[in-house]
């Protein structure tokens, strides 16, 4: 069973406040979103390996640690999700980035691909799944399937705010998936928002609304 980690930090609790007050401009809350999304990727990435490898100094020879040759990819599910890419990347600039488009079908509200481009390496590398809102949990649930059919292996999941409804939807489809979230919610109302929340992600992210 993987992890689901409720980060706790002081700077994202503080910054998720602002995201979610009504009258924060479409500036700010994307600022906020990438912000967040930084320090979340500095601890999602917490346990990645490290190799000894030797160098110069400006005074002498000496062996420091960096990364074990270990292949990353961003792939945001659109559109929010984009609004976190730039976050990461900032912590991870040598990550590829893929995309996964998918919409709610209004007959069987299960979620359809419109769009996948990812990494020709994928299965290589190691994914963290963007999307500010884990809601009801069904886009992230097909987004990571389709990940695993086109060979991804090693999958984190991250939203700035979740629903434990999303939560049990992804545990129970994807035990294997680590997920960190900014902060759990209460719950989903009836049309499908979480409660408290922040409202939509996306049109609050691209001012579409």
């Amino acid at each position: 069973m993987a992890k689901t980690v409720v980060m706790e930090h002081p700077l994202i609790q503080h910054k998720i406040g602002i995201i979610r007050r009504i009258d924060t401009s479409s500036k700010e809350f994307r600022e906020m979103i990438s912000e967040v999304a930084m320090l979340m990727c500095y601890e999602a990435t917490r346990e990645l390996p490290l190799a000894p490898v030797e160098i110069d100094t400006p005074i002498c020879h000496t062996t420091v640690k960096e990364l074990a040759g270990k292949k990353m990819a961003v792939v945001p599910i659109l559109r929010a999700g984009l609004g976190m890419v730039e976050g990461m990347l900032a912590m991870i600039p040598a990550a590829k980035v893929g995309h996964i488009g998918l919409y709610r079908d209004p007959d069987t509200l299960k979620p359809v691909e419109y769009y996948c481009k990812l990494p020709s390496d994928i299965a290589n590398r190691e994914v963290f799944v963007t999307d500010p809102m884990l809601a009801t949990g069904g886009s992230a649930a097909a987004a990571i399937t389709l990940l695993k059919q086109k060979g991804a292996k090693k999958i984190h999941f991250m939203c700035i705010i979740a629903a434990p409804e999303g939560v049990k939807k992804m545990q129970e489809e994807h035990p294997d998936v680590d997920i960190f979230i900014g902060a759990l919610d209460d719950h989903l109302n009836d049309h499908g928002y979480i409660v408290p929340g922040l409202g939509d992600a996306g049109d609050r992210i691209f001012g579409t609304k």
